[in-house]
């Protein structure tokens, strides 16, 4: 898809930098890979309630073993 931005010089020469990509169209793909990745990830905090675990589980005697 065609399309034509406005973007920030200076934030485009910022993320050109830091992300080692060479072009700014990489630059703008890389971050809207990152932006998707961010937000389709699930909070932890939606799960509360839902996980049941089994009868005797105990987190503290699996980690004895660290």
């Amino acid at each position: 898809m065609r399309t034509n931005i406005v973007i920030d010089d200076d934030l485009m020469e910022k993320a050109l930098e830091v992300s080692g990509c060479k072009t700014k169209k990489d630059v703008v793909e890389l971050a809207l890979r990152e932006l998707i990745i961010a937000n389709s990830r699930m909070d932890l905090s939606d799960l509360k309630g839902k996980i049941t675990f089994a009868e005797g589980y105990d987190y503290k005697t699996l980690r004895e073993g660290r």
